[in-house]
Protein backbone atom coordinates (compact mmCIF):
# COMPACT_ATOMS: atom_id res chain seq x y z
CA UNK A 1 0.00 0.00 0.00
CA UNK A 2 1.79 3.38 -0.85
CA UNK A 3 1.30 5.90 1.56
CA UNK A 4 1.48 9.97 0.88
CA UNK A 5 4.63 11.49 2.77
CA UNK A 6 4.01 14.33 4.73
CA UNK A 7 6.52 16.82 2.25
CA UNK A 8 4.47 14.98 -0.75
CA UNK A 9 1.55 16.88 1.06
CA UNK A 10 2.80 19.90 1.25
CA UNK A 11 3.87 20.30 -2.00
CA UNK A 12 0.83 19.00 -3.20
CA UNK A 13 -1.13 21.78 -1.43
CA UNK A 14 1.38 24.55 -2.26
CA UNK A 15 0.26 23.96 -6.17
CA UNK A 16 -3.26 24.04 -5.28
CA UNK A 17 -2.67 27.29 -3.55
CA UNK A 18 -0.78 28.88 -6.47
CA UNK A 19 -3.99 27.62 -8.63
CA UNK A 20 -6.40 28.94 -6.48
CA UNK A 21 -4.54 32.54 -6.27
CA UNK A 22 -5.06 32.52 -9.94
CA UNK A 23 -8.39 32.02 -9.90
CA UNK A 24 -9.56 35.83 -10.02
CA UNK A 25 -7.06 36.52 -12.83
CA UNK A 26 -8.22 33.92 -14.78
CA UNK A 27 -11.56 35.21 -14.23
CA UNK A 28 -10.39 38.58 -15.44
CA UNK A 29 -8.90 38.25 -18.39
CA UNK A 30 -10.60 34.53 -19.74
CA UNK A 31 -12.01 35.78 -23.04
CA UNK A 32 -10.05 38.83 -23.60
CA UNK A 33 -7.45 39.53 -26.42
CA UNK A 34 -4.04 39.34 -25.73
CA UNK A 35 -1.35 39.95 -28.11
CA UNK A 36 2.20 38.90 -27.41
CA UNK A 37 5.49 40.08 -29.20
CA UNK A 38 8.54 37.47 -29.11
CA UNK A 39 11.74 38.21 -29.62
CA UNK A 40 15.05 38.67 -28.18
CA UNK A 41 17.38 36.00 -26.44
CA UNK A 42 14.31 34.09 -25.21
CA UNK A 43 13.79 33.13 -28.65
CA UNK A 44 17.69 32.00 -28.88
CA UNK A 45 17.83 29.27 -26.60
CA UNK A 46 15.61 25.98 -27.35
CA UNK A 47 14.53 25.43 -23.17
CA UNK A 48 13.48 29.17 -23.33
CA UNK A 49 11.75 28.69 -26.30
CA UNK A 50 9.90 25.53 -24.73
CA UNK A 51 9.14 27.52 -21.60
CA UNK A 52 7.61 30.35 -23.56
CA UNK A 53 5.57 28.07 -25.41
CA UNK A 54 4.28 26.47 -22.85
CA UNK A 55 3.16 29.62 -21.01
CA UNK A 56 1.52 31.17 -24.07
CA UNK A 57 -1.19 27.67 -24.24
CA UNK A 58 -1.50 27.57 -20.86
CA UNK A 59 -3.07 31.15 -21.39
CA UNK A 60 -4.93 29.75 -24.34
CA UNK A 61 -6.72 26.96 -22.03
CA UNK A 62 -7.34 29.68 -19.80
CA UNK A 63 -9.90 31.10 -22.01
CA UNK A 64 -7.54 33.66 -23.61
CA UNK A 65 -7.14 34.45 -27.50
CA UNK A 66 -3.31 34.39 -27.80
CA UNK A 67 -1.71 36.28 -30.76
CA UNK A 68 1.75 35.80 -31.11
CA UNK A 69 3.89 38.26 -33.26
CA UNK A 70 7.89 37.39 -33.67
CA UNK A 71 10.29 38.97 -35.04
CA UNK A 72 13.38 37.54 -35.68
CA UNK A 73 16.64 39.15 -35.47
CA UNK A 74 19.64 36.99 -34.49
CA UNK A 75 18.20 34.64 -36.72
CA UNK A 76 18.25 36.99 -39.57
CA UNK A 77 21.32 38.43 -38.55
CA UNK A 78 22.91 35.07 -38.59
CA UNK A 79 21.71 34.20 -41.99
CA UNK A 80 23.06 37.58 -43.60
CA UNK A 81 26.15 36.31 -41.91
CA UNK A 82 26.56 33.01 -43.46
CA UNK A 83 25.37 34.62 -47.17
CA UNK A 84 28.31 37.43 -46.44
CA UNK A 85 25.96 40.25 -46.39
CA UNK A 86 26.14 43.62 -44.57
CA UNK A 87 24.06 43.57 -41.18
CA UNK A 88 23.17 47.88 -40.81
CA UNK A 89 20.75 49.56 -38.45
CA UNK A 90 19.36 53.19 -38.17
CA UNK A 91 17.77 54.87 -35.54
CA UNK A 92 16.86 51.21 -34.32
CA UNK A 93 15.13 49.79 -37.55
CA UNK A 94 17.38 47.45 -40.27
CA UNK A 95 18.35 48.83 -43.50
CA UNK A 96 16.82 46.59 -45.83
CA UNK A 97 17.78 46.36 -48.95
CA UNK A 98 16.13 43.64 -51.84
CA UNK A 99 19.03 40.85 -50.89
CA UNK A 100 18.46 41.68 -47.30
CA UNK A 101 14.15 41.44 -47.87
CA UNK A 102 14.97 38.17 -48.93
CA UNK A 103 16.83 36.79 -46.41
CA UNK A 104 14.50 38.73 -43.85
CA UNK A 105 11.51 36.02 -45.69
CA UNK A 106 13.63 32.93 -45.37
CA UNK A 107 14.63 33.53 -41.85
CA UNK A 108 11.52 35.03 -40.55
CA UNK A 109 8.82 33.21 -42.06
CA UNK A 110 10.54 29.58 -43.64
CA UNK A 111 12.59 28.93 -40.56
CA UNK A 112 11.60 31.54 -37.12
CA UNK A 113 7.82 31.20 -37.81
CA UNK A 114 7.66 27.23 -38.15
CA UNK A 115 10.00 26.74 -35.54
CA UNK A 116 7.31 28.46 -33.70
CA UNK A 117 4.39 26.24 -34.97
CA UNK A 118 5.92 23.67 -34.77
CA UNK A 119 7.08 23.82 -30.97
CA UNK A 120 3.10 25.29 -29.70
CA UNK A 121 1.54 22.49 -31.97
CA UNK A 122 3.89 19.82 -29.47
CA UNK A 123 0.45 20.39 -27.20
CA UNK A 124 -1.88 19.58 -30.20
CA UNK A 125 -3.46 21.06 -32.86
CA UNK A 126 -3.51 24.35 -31.35
CA UNK A 127 -1.15 27.06 -33.80
CA UNK A 128 -1.54 28.00 -37.47
CA UNK A 129 1.62 30.29 -39.08
CA UNK A 130 1.35 33.36 -41.38
CA UNK A 131 2.88 36.04 -42.43
CA UNK A 132 1.67 39.84 -42.67
CA UNK A 133 1.62 39.10 -46.52
CA UNK A 134 -0.69 36.95 -46.41
CA UNK A 135 -4.29 38.16 -46.15
CA UNK A 136 -2.87 41.42 -47.17
CA UNK A 137 -2.98 41.39 -43.25
CA UNK A 138 0.25 44.09 -43.19
CA UNK A 139 -0.52 46.75 -45.72
CA UNK A 140 2.85 48.79 -46.16
CA UNK A 141 4.56 51.68 -47.94
CA UNK A 142 8.05 52.45 -47.85
CA UNK A 143 9.00 54.41 -44.14
CA UNK A 144 12.14 55.84 -45.52
CA UNK A 145 14.14 55.59 -48.61
CA UNK A 146 17.20 54.99 -46.78
CA UNK A 147 16.12 52.37 -44.76
CA UNK A 148 14.87 50.34 -48.05
CA UNK A 149 12.41 48.23 -47.53
CA UNK A 150 11.73 48.76 -44.35
CA UNK A 151 7.81 48.94 -44.35
CA UNK A 152 5.50 51.15 -42.45
CA UNK A 153 1.84 49.51 -41.74
CA UNK A 154 -0.53 51.48 -43.29
CA UNK A 155 -3.75 48.93 -42.68
CA UNK A 156 -4.40 46.13 -41.05
CA UNK A 157 -6.42 43.41 -42.26
CA UNK A 158 -7.63 41.43 -39.13
CA UNK A 159 -10.04 39.01 -41.16
CA UNK A 160 -7.44 36.27 -41.73
CA UNK A 161 -5.90 36.41 -37.80
CA UNK A 162 -9.83 36.51 -36.75
CA UNK A 163 -10.78 33.12 -38.65
CA UNK A 164 -7.74 31.60 -36.55
CA UNK A 165 -9.38 32.75 -33.16
CA UNK A 166 -12.67 31.92 -33.97
CA UNK A 167 -11.44 28.42 -34.84
CA UNK A 168 -10.22 28.04 -31.91
CA UNK A 169 -6.04 28.17 -33.14
CA UNK A 170 -3.67 30.35 -32.18
CA UNK A 171 -2.24 32.76 -35.00
CA UNK A 172 1.99 33.04 -34.81
CA UNK A 173 2.18 35.86 -36.88
CA UNK A 174 5.83 37.06 -38.51
CA UNK A 175 6.60 40.55 -39.19
CA UNK A 176 6.30 40.77 -42.67
CA UNK A 177 4.44 42.93 -44.87
CA UNK A 178 3.36 43.52 -48.79
CA UNK A 179 2.59 46.41 -50.59
CA UNK A 180 2.39 47.50 -54.60
CA UNK A 181 6.06 46.84 -55.13
CA UNK A 182 6.46 43.76 -53.12
CA UNK A 183 7.36 42.74 -49.52
CA UNK A 184 8.24 44.90 -46.52
CA UNK A 185 10.04 44.31 -43.25
CA UNK A 186 7.85 45.04 -40.56
CA UNK A 187 9.56 46.21 -36.89
CA UNK A 188 8.11 42.96 -34.78
CA UNK A 189 7.27 45.78 -32.16
CA UNK A 190 5.21 47.93 -33.99
CA UNK A 191 3.67 45.04 -35.81
CA UNK A 192 2.23 43.75 -32.66
CA UNK A 193 1.03 47.21 -31.72
CA UNK A 194 -0.57 47.58 -35.19
CA UNK A 195 -2.21 44.20 -34.68
CA UNK A 196 -3.80 44.90 -31.30
CA UNK A 197 -5.09 47.99 -32.14
CA UNK A 198 -6.76 46.59 -35.19
CA UNK A 199 -8.13 43.73 -32.66
CA UNK A 200 -9.04 46.07 -29.58
CA UNK A 201 -6.74 43.84 -27.73
CA UNK A 202 -6.89 44.45 -23.76
CA UNK A 203 -3.30 43.34 -23.79
CA UNK A 204 -0.17 43.64 -25.87
CA UNK A 205 3.31 41.91 -24.12
CA UNK A 206 6.89 42.58 -25.32
CA UNK A 207 8.48 39.54 -24.38
CA UNK A 208 12.25 40.57 -24.95
CA UNK A 209 15.86 40.07 -23.05
CA UNK A 210 15.66 43.11 -20.54
CA UNK A 211 13.35 43.40 -17.68
CA UNK A 212 11.81 46.41 -18.54
CA UNK A 213 12.32 49.81 -19.10
CA UNK A 214 14.85 51.42 -16.26
CA UNK A 215 15.08 54.74 -14.85
CA UNK A 216 18.72 54.54 -15.19
CA UNK A 217 20.37 51.81 -17.04
CA UNK A 218 23.29 51.63 -14.62
CA UNK A 219 21.05 51.15 -12.00
CA UNK A 220 19.31 48.15 -12.09
CA UNK A 221 17.42 49.00 -8.78
CA UNK A 222 15.85 51.46 -11.34
CA UNK A 223 13.41 49.12 -12.83
CA UNK A 224 10.37 51.08 -13.36
CA UNK A 225 7.16 49.17 -12.31
CA UNK A 226 4.07 51.42 -13.90
CA UNK A 227 3.94 54.35 -16.48
CA UNK A 228 0.95 56.25 -17.20
CA UNK A 229 0.17 57.10 -20.96
CA UNK A 230 1.54 60.77 -20.09
CA UNK A 231 4.44 59.91 -18.98
CA UNK A 232 5.14 57.13 -21.83
CA UNK A 233 4.70 60.18 -24.17
CA UNK A 234 6.85 62.61 -21.86
CA UNK A 235 9.68 60.24 -22.31
CA UNK A 236 8.86 59.34 -25.79
CA UNK A 237 9.33 63.11 -26.86
CA UNK A 238 11.92 63.66 -24.27
CA UNK A 239 14.85 62.36 -26.68
CA UNK A 240 16.91 60.42 -24.07
CA UNK A 241 15.73 56.98 -25.44
CA UNK A 242 18.28 54.33 -26.80
CA UNK A 243 17.87 54.44 -30.48
CA UNK A 244 16.87 50.82 -30.30
CA UNK A 245 14.14 51.89 -27.87
CA UNK A 246 12.62 54.16 -29.52
CA UNK A 247 10.26 52.12 -31.97
CA UNK A 248 8.92 50.43 -29.46
CA UNK A 249 8.52 53.64 -27.11
CA UNK A 250 6.67 54.82 -30.11
CA UNK A 251 5.11 51.58 -30.50
CA UNK A 252 3.06 51.19 -26.84
CA UNK A 253 2.26 55.19 -26.52
CA UNK A 254 0.30 54.41 -30.14
CA UNK A 255 -1.18 51.46 -28.43
CA UNK A 256 -2.25 52.92 -25.34
CA UNK A 257 -3.70 55.87 -27.54
CA UNK A 258 -5.63 53.83 -29.17
CA UNK A 259 -7.38 52.49 -26.59
CA UNK A 260 -5.35 49.26 -25.85
CA UNK A 261 -5.30 48.80 -21.80
CA UNK A 262 -2.11 48.17 -20.79
CA UNK A 263 1.24 46.83 -22.80
CA UNK A 264 3.95 45.18 -20.63
CA UNK A 265 7.32 45.15 -21.11
CA UNK A 266 8.93 41.88 -19.85
CA UNK A 267 12.09 39.68 -20.00
CA UNK A 268 11.29 36.43 -21.75
CA UNK A 269 14.44 35.20 -20.17
CA UNK A 270 12.87 35.06 -16.88
CA UNK A 271 11.22 31.37 -16.48
CA UNK A 272 7.17 32.20 -16.31
CA UNK A 273 8.34 35.97 -16.41
CA UNK A 274 4.72 35.76 -18.81
CA UNK A 275 2.02 33.76 -15.96
CA UNK A 276 3.85 35.95 -13.10
CA UNK A 277 2.60 38.79 -15.04
CA UNK A 278 -0.57 38.12 -15.68
CA UNK A 279 -1.49 35.79 -12.74
CA UNK A 280 -0.10 37.27 -9.99
CA UNK A 281 0.47 40.66 -8.46
CA UNK A 282 4.05 40.07 -8.52
CA UNK A 283 5.88 43.20 -10.51
CA UNK A 284 8.32 41.15 -12.88
CA UNK A 285 8.40 44.08 -15.94
CA UNK A 286 6.90 47.50 -17.08
CA UNK A 287 3.87 47.85 -17.34
CA UNK A 288 1.96 51.08 -19.00
CA UNK A 289 -1.13 51.60 -18.23
CA UNK A 290 -3.73 54.15 -19.33
CA UNK A 291 -3.70 56.57 -16.32
CA UNK A 292 -3.18 56.48 -12.25
CA UNK A 293 -4.93 53.29 -11.17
Amino acid sequence: MRKHAAQERAKALTKAEVLVEALPWIHKHSGRTIVVKYGGAAMEDEELMRQVVGDLELLKLMGMRVVLVHGGGKAINSLLGDLRLPVAFKNGLRVTDDATMEVVQMALIGKVNQQLVWELNRYGNVAIGVSGADGKTFVARQADPELGRVGEVESVNTHLIEAILDDGYMPVVASVGSGEDGFYNINADVAASKVAQALDAHTIVYLTDVDGLYGDRSDENSLVATMTKAEAHELLDSGTLESGMIPKMRSIVEALDSGVSDVRILNGTFPHALLLEIFTNEDVGTMFVQGEE
